[in-house]
């Protein structure tokens, strides 16, 4: 039965199987061609570029068909040397020499270009080709691996994506949101990028990449300690029970909460919220890290956006077990005793169960290094982060930042409360720079 008549993008190694035992069956290209459902343009090309050559012996090197009965001399017209050409080793007679005749077989420069079938092939003295299913396969396998592995982007084409990359890398911004950013500038695929920047083929490099290294394997986790959790505010709202409201509630765009300190409990801290579907951030300064400091934050949040919309935006808060976040009845509700959102606690020594908050902290720690006093920071300072952070495009938001997919009323209040808004793109600053306090 005739295969269907069409092109492969890549030939297998079955294909040029079908395709030897053609070879050998003297089958002219055109019927090994529809037998094995590739053009006869394709075949063509994969018999001569995928042929095994094996070079016959020659006469000191030399391809001449006269060179072993040759005693010409004097072709370079130096007439006082009495060498006979063919054993020159200063200058190649086949450039000079009128009578060079090429020992080449006419056979492998038309169909089937092998001599597989060849007859004279056994007293051949010429250079012969075979075509082999096996190292066919191979060469093609190398040669592709190698086209992938080289860098497909050269001069000016380069120079251009430099010159874009770098001083935006420099500026501190991560990969992912310059591509995402500059898609259509940017010629090659954002892993060829990485690539480009081992190589060392921009201006910049691994260095200059924050997180170029692996995340470590994480550590097993520790036994829960009984104090922290038979702590009294925990009780009924434990990291089961949150899970527990969500498959009750399905859903429900629930806020992960936490703090992140400066030099080691002394000073300023910072309040963090984090809305999951979102990755959109708000940051916060606290005089210091009591629980009052907290509850302060949620009042006036409150008050500034009113208990309707506190509520919409802030239904479900996920936090860990830290003596801040005690005052829960203080935090679930207004002062005149009204509901405003519900307050679940991680388990002990399990921060991966609000990942999130975690992660985007470290677009903090880009800005502000860890141990570095918060004292002479403003909230001025952190609402600018904030922006710059929740202006960075994200992979898992296809590309998109925080802030373009929060949309509703309700954000677009608490943007106008806290200062958040938009900036451009290639104006994200993630470096400590951003801040000079």
């Amino acid at each position: 039965m005739i295969a269907p008549y069409f092109d492969k993008v890549r030939l297998g190694l079955s294909e040029r199987v079908a395709i030897e035992a053609g070879i050998y069956r003297r089958d002219s290209l055109t019927k090994i061609a529809k037998d094995t459902g590739i053009s006869r343009k394709s075949l063509s090309k994969e018999i001569r570029q995928n042929r095994t050559l094996a070079t016959a012996a020659k006469f000191n090197g030399k391809d001449c068909r006269f060179a072993a009965e040759c005693t010409r001399q004097c072709v370079c017209g130096d007439f006082l040397c009495r060498q006979e050409c063919v054993f020159c080793r200063k200058i190649d007679c086949r450039t000079l020499c009128p009578a060079y005749s090429p020992l080449s077989c006419m056979r492998i420069q038309s169909p089937p270009y092998v001599c597989n079938v060849c007859q004279l092939r056994r007293g051949c003295v010429c250079d012969r080709a075979y075509y082999v299913a096996t190292q066919a396969h191979a060469v093609a396998m190398r040669r592709y691996s190698e086209s992938r592995s080289k860098p497909q982007t050269h001069g000016d084409e380069l120079a251009a994506l430099d010159k874009l990359v770098t001083p935006l890398i420099k500026k501190g911004q991560p990969l992912t949101h310059i591509y995402s950013t500059h898609r259509d500038k940017i010629p090659v695929s954002e892993r060829t990028l990485y690539r480009y920047i081992d190589a060392g083929m921009l201006g910049v490099g691994n260095l200059d990449l924050r997180r170029k290294v692996s995340y470590r394997q994480r550590r097993k986790q520790k036994k829960a300690i009984d104090t922290i959790t038979n702590k009294k505010f925990r009780e009924t709202r434990t990291y089961e029970d949150f899970l527990a409201y969500l498959t009750k509630h399905p859903g429900t765009n629930y806020v992960e909460m936490d703090t992140v300190l400066g030099t080691q409990g002394k000073g300023k801290r910072m309040l963090t919220m984090l809305f999951v579907q979102q990755s959109l951030m708000l940051i916060f300064l606290m005089r210091d890290g009591k629980a009052n400091s907290v509850v302060e934050h949620f009042d006036w949040l409150t008050s500034a956006l009113g208990l309707k919309t506190f509520r919409k935006l802030f239904p479900v808060i996920l936090t860990d077990n830290g003596s801040e976040f005690k005052y829960t009845l203080e935090m679930e509700r207004t002062i005149d005793g009204a509901n405003r959102t519900k307050i679940f606690y991680c388990d002990p020594q399990a921060s991966w169960q609000k990942a999130h908050i975690e992660k985007n902290h470290e677009y903090i720690r880009y800005v502000i290094p860890k141990g570095k006093s918060l004292d002479p920071y403003t909230q001025e300072d952190f609402t600018i982060l904030a922006n710059h952070i929740n202006n960075t495009k994200r992979l898992q938001h296809n590309g998109k930042a925080p802030i373009e997919l929060a949309a509703s009323d309700e954000f677009r209040e608490l943007f106008r409360v806290t200062g958040i808004q938009p900036i451009p793109a290639d104006d994200v600053m993630l470096k400590p720079r951003l801040l000079k306090p």
